[in-house]
């Protein structure tokens, strides 16, 4: 009994001197070193974006990019208007989500209107979230500020939307805020009134972006069902649950006074659901279900990269070596991204029927904040402990790759050797002092593999041609199809969507644009002319060319054997053509 004793103390002497006395003498140059690390990283992550954003950007390239861009035209016009369309024709949800195209209308009067200045504002919003993760956790857990940051700022599917002007990283920075204050505003000493009507605030700027933060709706009734029972944060929550009662009553009360319905947002929703019917997976897609729910959600994500924070996420979530004095924080991204996750694999995007959330990574910008957080502090389990930790994590990884084969492997198979060879390297006499558990050196080297990996892809996609051509089209319209001169321009099935996007979507008028097809309609005036725009970029484009483009530049030119080359940048062509009697007659 007295051996055991003995052993009892020294033990807890151990641990004391372990975790008060030695950081103060012996680890101050590790924590030195380590407090640096995310500084460096959000250096890396930035540079890495913007690099991204400009080299990437293919210009105006999906719808959203041209809706948002036209409300917030008619926002700096006056010419917005909240009513819907009086014969109910218009089922477009992207309307009432003012928090996307407002902040956009303020660039448009800032820069002008263009695409680069219509996607500031998904840039700002995706390096927000990194400067947020470096703002938490820089100083009190640096290697889960850099680990968080990588996962969440090098993700390609991340870096991929900044260029887009989608909702989905806007609403992924108001998530990732609202977290924080959630997190932050209910510690002792905080000034709870004022955390609380941020956190009110944050949610409903969400809101107003994108209907998908309700999928936190669940975890914020546990924490408030949890402070209930324990009789503490009163203030917090009554101030936010008072100021969220507020805003809402307003914004009801906003568009009974527009619509005389104070849910149209939700029923607005709804009619999309009922004119999506034929995907539903109750009603024209029941075989697909049981899938939908099983194993088709970790395909997708293993599929999308995302296997990466969900298996360090895993190692968060088993027990720790001892007590930590993060464990609080831990605790709350691991339950958030649980809950977050749960609903995406089995919750549905409809009230009135089950309609699970479509499996694309864009969907995903909701979970990857806590996730990547809940992963950073995984990563700092296996950076601190290695042994048996950092092989069962480099073991799943490399189980991923060998499941993908092929080759997004290299996102999992590297970090998954490099995690394999510090757990069993680890316990080697021969294996680098510099290099062990706990070591800055090791921390260092864990997040450059990390880094490295993930700028594989992005590098890839930055060295590639476009596959638009968007911004030699806007010079060519610019510098010959702006003027008073009416007439003709002939252009794509695609062109023709957007093309007053190009003149601020003030076209000059006596012009106009016809598709290709509609050359034997075409009247022209006396002393008008006709121009053909070819973009051979569009017209060779895999992703136009399987469902909307069916022809090719070289059968579009054989319609205008007439024509005389006016100006050509890079693969854009602009034509003037005569369309005569024997060219109106051709098919």
């Amino acid at each position: 009994m007295r051996d055991a004793s003995a052993t009892t103390v020294w033990r807890s002497t151990y641990h004391l001197l372990l975790r008060h006395l030695l950081p103060a003498h012996y680890l101050a140059p590790v924590i030195r070193r380590l407090t640096r690390l995310p500084d460096w990283t959000l250096l890396l992550v930035v540079a890495v974006t913007l690099a991204y954003f400009f080299l990437t950007h293919e210009g105006l390239y999906a719808l959203d990019d041209y809706y948002y861009s036209r409300y917030a035209q008619q926002l700096l016009d006056g010419t917005f208007r909240l009513a819907p369309d009086p014969q109910g024709l218009l089922h477009d949800p992207l309307k009432e989500r003012y928090l996307i195209f407002g902040p956009v209308a303020v660039f448009f009067r800032l820069f002008g209107l263009n695409i680069i200045s219509a996607t500031l504002w998904p840039l700002l919003a995706t390096l927000g979230c990194s400067g947020l993760i470096w703002r938490l956790y820089r100083r009190r857990e640096p290697v889960v500020a850099s680990g968080a940051m990588l996962l969440l700022g090098l993700h390609y599917f991340t870096l991929n939307l900044t260029n887009y002007l989608y909702p989905d990283n806007i609403l992924m920075f108001w998530c990732l805020a609202s977290g924080a204050v959630l997190l932050r505003g209910r510690e002792p000493g905080r000034r709870a009134g004022w955390w609380g009507a941020g956190f009110a605030l944050l949610n409903f700027a969400a809101l107003l972006s994108k209907e998908t933060i309700a999928y936190y709706l669940p975890f914020y009734l546990g924490v408030l069902g949890l402070d209930a029972w324990r009789r503490r944060n009163g203030r917090f929550w009554l101030t936010a649950l008072g100021t969220g009662a507020v805003l809402l009553t307003g914004y009801l009360g906003l568009y009974q006074h527009f619509t005389g319905d104070a849910l149209y947002r939700i029923h607005l929703i709804e009619h999309t659901n009922e004119f999506l019917r034929d995907g539903n997976f109750l009603a024209g897609n029941r075989a697909a279900l049981l899938s939908r729910v099983t194993w088709q959600p970790l395909a997708f994500f293993v599929g999308a990269g995302m296997g990466l924070l969900l298996v360090l996420a895993g190692m968060a979530a088993t027990r720790p070596a001892g007590p930590q004095p993060e464990a609080s924080d831990r605790r709350f991204w691991l339950l958030l991204a649980a809950t977050t996750l749960v609903f995406y694999w089995v919750g549905s995007t409809s009230l009135s029927s089950y309609n699970p959330i479509t499996l694309l990574p864009r969907m995903t910008t909701p979970l990857l904040p806590p996730l990547a957080l809940a992963a950073g502090f995984g990563l700092q389990r296996v950076v601190r402990s290695g042994g048996l930790r950092a092989v069962v994590a480099g073991l799943l990884l490399l189980g991923l790759a060998a499941w993908l084969h092929d080759p997004l492997s290299v996102v999992y198979a590297v970090p998954g050797l490099f995690l394999l060879l510090v757990g069993i390297g680890g316990r080697l006499r021969s294996w680098p002092d510099r290099l062990r558990p706990g070591t800055s050196a090791l921390a260092a080297a864990t997040v450059l593999v990390l880094a490295g990996v993930l700028t594989i892809r992005p590098v890839y996609f930055m060295r590639k041609p476009s596959v638009s051509a968007h911004f030699e089209q806007d010079r060519v319209i610019r510098q010959h199809l702006s003027g008073p001169a009416g007439g003709t321009v002939l252009v794509d099935d695609y062109l023709i969507g957007n093309y007053d996007f190009y003149y601020g979507f003030r076209v000059p008028a006596g012009l106009q644009y016809r598709r290709y097809w509609a050359r034997d309609s075409v009247q022209l005036a006396p002393k008008e002319h006709a121009w053909l725009l070819l973009n051979r970029a569009t017209l060779s484009n895999d992703e136009l060319t399987r469902k909307l483009i069916r022809y090719s530049p070289d059968s579009v030119l054989s319609w205008y054997p007439r024509r005389r080359l006016v100006a050509q940048d890079g693969r854009v062509e602009l034509y003037e053509v005569e369309l005569g009697r024997e060219v109106r007659s051709e098919k």
